[in-house]
Formats: C-alpha cells, sequence, structure tokens
C-alpha cells in the first residue's frame, strides 16, 4: 500500500520538483499551495506525512502545524529557506519530525521521509490502514473520510485482528484463541456471529471484505 504524502508550498516549481520524486519512489502525493488550504485537505483525508514550507501567504507553516495539532498527529517535515536556530526550535516546540532548509538535496529529502515512515510504522502497530478506511487500536474505532465507526468490542477486536493481516486466512479456532482467549470454553459458532454483525456494520466501506473460506476460516480481503 502507498503512503500517501502531502507537499505544502506556495512555489509551484518546488511542489513539482518534491512531487517528483516523491512518485518516483513509489508515493502517493496530494498537492496544497498553503496551510489553510493543506488543513482543508487534512481534514477530510488520511496522510501519512505532510512536508510544509514555513513562508506562504494566507497562512504560515508554524500557523499550520499548530492549528494540526489539534486535530492530528500527523508526522511533519517542515522545508524552509529559514535557518535560523529560532525557527527550528519553534518548529520543533510545535511537534514537527524534522526541518529541512532550501536549497536542498532531493535525495537527502526523500531518505529523511523514509526515515520517518519507518519510524512511525514501528510505533504506530495500533493503527491499521486499508486504502482509506483507518483502524485505530488505540481508540478503538474505525475511521473513514467523516464517518466515525464505533463497534462493540469483540466486534472491534474480531475485525482489528483481520486488519492488521490483510488476506492472511484464520481459522475459528485461531481467532477464539486471539480474540477470546485459550480459556475460552464457549460456542465456537460464536466467530461466525460475529463476523456476521462485523460485514453489516462495516460493509459499506470501501477497499476491503470480509470473507469466508470454505472450510478454513476466515479473512480480510484488500481490493487492488
Amino acid at each position: 500500500m502507498k503512503s500517501k504524502i502531502l507537499v505544502v508550498d506556495d512555489e509551484e516549481h518546488i511542489r513539482e520538483l518534491i512531487c517528483f520524486y516523491l512518485n518516483k519512489e513509489g508515493f502517493s502525493v496530494i498537492e496544497a499551495e498553503n496551510g489553510e488550504e493543506a488543513l482543508d485537505l487534512l481534514e477530510k483525508e488520511y496522510v501519512d506525512l505532510a512536508i510544509v514550507d514555513i513562508m506562504m501567504p494566507v497562512m504560515n507553516g508554524f500557523d499550520m502545524v499548530e492549528e494540526l495539532r489539534s486535530f492530528k498527529d500527523t508526522p511533519v517535515i517542515m522545508l524552509t529557506a529559514k535557518a535560523q536556530s529560532t525557527d527550528k526550535l519553534r518548529g520543533f516546540s510545535l511537534g514537527i519530525d524534522d526541518y529541512v532548509t532550501k536549497p536542498f538535496d532531493p535525495e537527502e529529502l526523500m531518505a529523511r521521509v523514509k526515515t520517518i515512515l519507518k519510524r512511525y510504522s514501528i510505533n504506530a502497530q495500533n493503527v491499521v490502514q486499508l486504502h482509506d478506511v483507518i483502524f485505530d487500536g488505540d481508540k478503538y474505532e474505525i475511521r473513514y473520510q467523516e464517518e466515525i465507526i464505533h463497534l462493540p468490542l469483540k466486534q472491534f477486536e474480531l475485525a482489528f485482528e483481520l486488519a492488521k493481516n490483510p488476506n492472511q486466512i484464520f481459522t475459528r479456532e485461531q481467532l477464539i484463541e486471539k480474540i477470546w482467549g485459550m480459556d475460552y470454553d464457549g460456542f465456537d459458532r460464536t466467530v461466525d456471529v460475529h463476523i456476521k454483525r462485523v460485514r453489516e456494520n462495516l460493509g459499506h466501506l470501501p477497499g476491503f471484505k470480509v470473507v469466508t473460506v470454505r472450510g478454513l476460516g476466515y479473512k480480510i480481503e484488500v481490493d487492488r
């Protein structure tokens, strides 16, 4: 699954340069010309990382990141012509992850992007994304665009376990052990009942479906 990167800069040629290298590395890219436009995008779309310029019209990078941190923890690389330590300190105090000064080496920027994405991937094992649907194991919720779905606990745990391992088949016994525990001595068809309810609650979401593999078990099948 491609990581989605947001590039925020009022200079079109800078955006084009960054987008060229990001696309070359296999990332999905969206763009914004200023902080206000970027925030509008971030309220509607999930992105894995944002590359943000400081000096922009309408809303600068500092104000944008400060506003962003009120509702999302998206990783941020600040990209700017300002090299003063006070600007770097202000950026890091707002929670940015890295700081790159113009003019920059695109290959170095790509390396920094990959490093941050890898770090967040390790630290975010409790969040799974299937296309545009996010399974949040910390908040016990499923998000799609502006929709937030709260399932009963066992339904969520079941859906989350399948989502963490897309296209992997789990037997009833494996799911019972993982979700209900080895000491569970109830009716094993309870998995079937919960799978049915998960389908009912999540069946309208795009990008994946819960599949029964006859004689074997269940899996989440992700669209290509």
